[in-house]
């Protein structure tokens, strides 16, 4: 049986989806670009504050250095204050260690309702401060460690502490906030309806030392980052001025921050697109695709590669800012990643008016779009596959023809070879629609197809167990490649029936169904 249209799905992910039945400019996924899921930014959803185990044990006395953890719960709920204290701290530098902090067993023996109860205690602000950064590293643990620091009541107190005249204290919490909300959608939302956002922006100011406000911008980073659901429409339009402020900044953590939230609204879909074209960044965004800085360099390119998964109007925000200028220097980074990243961003400007593909052109970036199809690792050469192919609909006659003169065909060619069904059926498309739009050129398109091997491939793919890539490949073959004088047998040419392909075998055999 022929397998699932894959490409359906990624034609589904591109922008436009009325523009015409290719469904052109796609979406981010997961398939066509990972770095969402790089190490970076998993590991920057939670952070654990590691003591400085020297310092600390400078500081007052160990009573509690050899204690049980039994015996450290126990005096944190009933000692007296100076004990508490001590035995809260004690919790904190366990829950601190670089490597296997007890964190299970010190919620088994209690402690979570007890660090709770310390953030209340206003009149101890040291105790609060060592409850808040205990209770922060056992919310950089797992889901389930997060969840427990929840359910315990500490979000409503944390939003209260933000209020705190102790600043320590303030930024502990917003540092045990971050750990909360990077956890997932769920529990950024319980933060958000907690009244946290308007409290946390308060930090935006140019009086908060510089650690404190790299704390701020990585937890805007996680209010922005989930996107199934996105973040509420009233939340993104509260952040998006801090953010208009917080990308001038001088500090280039915060500046990769900001433009790493930037990035996570833009792609959220066309109504969050804009509100980000709102605020005025683009001029930002595109001066850091020549920032020396690698980490904002990659940062900012994908916040432009989500702006032009919008509309054609949202697209041309970006270009009428300059960006095609600096995509030369991209495409031949020494990095493949921004190589790729660069390739995806043009697909999209591919795919979008003739105006725009000129543009593409004009910059004088197709020869490079070639290279990147020769000579990228495989994602990359996927990537420019589309870019490419999404020409082939997207442009004119004399457009595709200019893409064909660079040299995209053999390239092109090469990938029918990959065991890739969904780049498979974008390249064939391309080659159909170059054939289609040849004119007086055919015969020396039809040559450069056949010079390549190309046309052998594109033989082969007439056994291919997907429909959609055997239909195309019948239909390449029979129109530009079949003369009188092959003499195929009739009986055996398929015709199609209610969308499926019948062979006739006339001797003495039934219809066969593909």
């Amino acid at each position: 049986m022929p397998v699932p249209n894959q490409t359906a799905e990624r034609q589904r992910q591109f922008k436009n989806a009325d523009k015409d039945t290719d469904s052109l400019r796609q979406r981010r996924n997961d398939v066509s670009v990972v770095l969402r899921k790089e190490k970076r930014e998993e590991a920057l959803q939670k952070r654990r504050l590691v003591a400085n185990v020297v310092e600390d044990e400078e500081k007052g006395n160990n009573i509690f250095q050899d204690a049980s953890l039994q015996s450290i719960v126990e005096n944190a709920a009933h000692g007296d204050a100076s004990t508490k204290l001590s035995a809260v701290q004690a919790a904190r530098k366990l829950l601190s260690r670089d490597r296997n902090p007890p964190i299970d067993s010190l919620i088994d023996a209690g402690v979570l309702p007890i660090l709770v109860e310390c953030l209340k205690c206003d009149d101890n602000p040291p105790l609060q401060f060592e409850a808040a950064w205990a209770l922060t590293n056992i919310a950089s643990g797992s889901s389930e460690q997060t969840q427990a620091v929840v359910q315990a009541g500490a979000v409503g107190l944390f939003t209260q502490l933000l209020q705190s005249k102790h600043q320590n204290v303030c930024e502990q919490v917003v540092w045990a906030l971050g750990n909360i909300i990077g956890d997932g959608p769920i529990l950024r939302d319980l933060a958000i309806k907690h009244g946290v956002v308007p409290l946390l922006l308060k930090f935006v100011d140019p009086n908060v030392p510089l650690t404190f406000l790299r704390n701020v911008t990585w937890v805007v980073v996680n209010l922005c980052r989930n996107k199934d659901p996105p973040p509420p429409m009233e939340t993104t339009q509260q952040l998006l001025p801090a953010l208009g402020v917080l990308i001038h900044h001088q500090d280039v953590d915060v500046l990769v921050d900001s433009v790493w939230a930037l990035s996570y609204l833009t792609d959220c879909g066309n109504e969050q697109i804009q509100a980000v074209l709102n605020v005025g960044v683009v001029p930002k965004l595109v001066s850091f695709l020549t920032h020396t800085e690698i980490r904002l360099q990659t940062a900012a390119l994908r916040a432009i590669g989500n702006i032009v998964t919008g509309t054609d109007e949202q697209t041309q925000m970006i270009l009428n800012n300059g960006a095609l200028q600096h995509f030369p220097g991209l495409l031949q980074h020494s990095k493949e990643k921004i190589r790729k990243e660069a390739v995806w961003f043009l697909s999209n400007i591919t795919a979008g008016t003739e105006k725009q593909v000129q543009t593409v052109v004009d910059a004088g970036l197709i020869p490079l779009v070639v290279k990147a199809l020769s000579d990228g690792e495989f994602q990359t050469q996927k990537e420019a596959a589309w870019a490419i192919s999404n020409l082939t609909v997207s442009g004119v006659p004399h457009q595709v023809a200019y893409a064909i003169k660079s040299g995209c065909i053999p390239p092109f060619c090469n990938l029918l070879g990959f065991q890739d069904s969904q780049i498979i059926q974008v390249v064939l498309d391309g080659l159909h629609n170059m054939l289609k739009m040849a004119g007086d050129d055919l015969d020396n398109v039809c040559f450069m197809i056949e010079e390549c091997h190309g046309l052998d491939k594109i033989e082969e793919l007439q056994n291919h167990e997907n429909a959609d890539i055997y239909k195309i490949a019948f239909e390449i073959i029979d129109k530009y490649f079949s003369t009188d004088s092959d003499n195929e047998d009739d009986a055996v040419v398929p015709s199609q029936a209610e969308g499926q392909f019948v062979f006739d075998v006339k001797a003495g055999c039934s219809d066969v169904q593909l």
